[in-house]
């Protein structure tokens, strides 16, 4: 993901990319698979502390069904961040990174234990009673060299990796965002034409795989409506990686469009591809992009944004899925504008996206 979309999701791998579209992505590093114990552990716990009379939960509990279905994880680093901000009897701060650590967040898997991982997440999501939602971020020639570069080796490493995420997750209930920026890298032309039919068969693959597990969304990345402005430019390469099987496609990842453009781009696009439903990432776009069109990267850690709405499956629109938190805010888009490598936790950056959150 280089600069158009870019879009680094809390922790994974996006960032935001070039000027208005782009996002980058910043791998966050999934939890080790000898977390997992410790997330079965709290998963659902909510209760609250008895030591701190300050009103917050001793850790993140879940959301209502009716209001989303996804999980949400009592160990991230925003859950982590909001009990530092309390042992130190820093209230206000603690609630507003509560505003982040409430939320279900997307978890990125890494490239070290996929099927650990995986395994862990949608075990501990299943426990809770919820949906896992996890980010596959792991195809060769990853975001065209920029802060987010990198992928697997090749593409039976890519198999290999893939075939363990399939295992992790098994039959629980999980919605996988699939390869954020690898189509509008395509079609962009960032993506250099000799990987590009591989990207497509490794693509086309891993919706059938992921497909054939009995519970098990799948969407494809189309960028934004800011990055491939045209949607009828993302037809073919979504075709082509296998939307006629797959549940929609998903916007925003990692940027800062609003909810109002997405959706109008979604609804042409999805006219264009069968009338599938699509997502939309509103974890950053409450304060919509960056004024000025001066910067080439606007994407990349923006001043004065804000968190936007919160996950939920009540969107108002037939067509709109899911409002989903895909990039993890607080987490940076890459080291620009005063920000730690791409995916790290910015406890500023999180701070000032809570304050101007509506």
């Amino acid at each position: 993901m280089d600069g158009n979309l870019r879009r680094t999701a809390g922790g994974g791998p996006l960032t935001g990319r070039s000027g208005a579209g782009r996002r980058r992505i910043a791998h966050p590093g999934a939890a080790a698979a000898g977390a997992v114990a410790l997330l079965l552990l709290l998963a659902g716990c909510s209760s609250s502390d008895g030591g701190k009379d300050d009103g917050l939960p001793a850790a993140p509990g879940q959301r209502p069904k009716s209001v989303t279905p996804f999980w949400v994880n009592p160990d991230t680093k925003a859950a982590r961040q909001m009990a530092a901000y309390r042992k130190d009897d820093k209230a206000a701060d603690a609630r507003l990174v509560n505003k982040i650590a409430a939320q279900p967040v997307a978890e990125w898997i890494g490239v070290d234990d996929p099927q650990g991982e995986a395994g862990g997440f949608t075990e501990a999501a299943a426990k809770a009673g919820r949906e896992a939602l996890l980010v596959l971020y792991n195809i060769p020639h990853r975001d065209c060299g920029s802060y987010s570069q990198g992928g697997a080796a090749d593409g039976n490493a890519y198999r290999a990796w893939l075939d363990g995420v399939l295992k992790g997750i098994g039959d629980r209930p999980t919605t996988v965002i699939l390869e954020p920026d690898a189509l509008p890298h395509i079609a962009d032309k960032c993506t250099p034409q000799k990987f590009q039919e591989e990207r497509y068969a490794l693509l086309t693959e891993a919706v059938g795989k992921l497909k054939a597990l009995p519970h098990t969304k799948v969407y494809l990345d189309a960028g934004n409506p800011h990055w491939i402005k045209d949607p009828g430019r993302m037809v073919d390469p979504l075709k082509r990686a296998g939307i006629d099987r797959a549940d929609g496609f998903a916007l925003n990842i990692s940027n800062y469009q609003t909810t109002a453009e997405n959706t109008k781009y979604g609804k042409q696009l999805s006219a264009m591809v069968g009338g599938k439903r699509f997502v939309i990432d509103t974890s950053r776009n409450g304060n919509g992009p960056a004024p000025g069109g001066d910067d080439p990267e606007s994407w990349c850690n923006p001043p004065g944004r804000a968190l936007g709405t919160p996950p939920t499956t009540k969107t108002a629109d037939p067509l709109v899925a899911d409002y989903l938190w895909i990039k993890r805010p607080g987490e940076s888009d890459g080291t620009c504008k005063g920000g730690p490598k791409a995916g790290a936790w910015w406890p500023a950056y999180a701070l000032g996206l809570a304050r101007g959150a509506k």
